[in-house]
């Protein structure tokens, strides 16, 4: 586990009010950031899939798919052999 500390400059009315609520309190925090991060994770796969969808990539055939894996699976036994 990580130990930070952090500096927010508030305005005094939403300090006061996050603080009423509960939300600085450490727990609450760390709820927070991994609500954001994992927003933040959605995000960039949706725009990594509106990127896809906009480069008008034709779908590989089953047949490009197989020739992919047989590559692959050549490679690691390849690898594992000493090569």
């Amino acid at each position: 586990m990580t130990t930070l500390e952090i500096k927010l400059t508030l305005p005094d009315s939403l300090a006061k009010e996050a603080a009423k609520m509960g939300l600085l309190e450490p727990e609450v925090m760390q709820a927070i950031l991994r609500e954001a991060v994992r927003q933040r994770r959605i995000n960039r796969l949706f725009e990594g899939m509106d990127k896809l969808a906009a480069a008008n990539i034709p779908p590989m055939t089953m047949e490009e798919i197989q020739a992919e894996v047989d590559a692959v699976r050549a490679e690691r036994k390849a690898r594992a052999a000493g090569h």
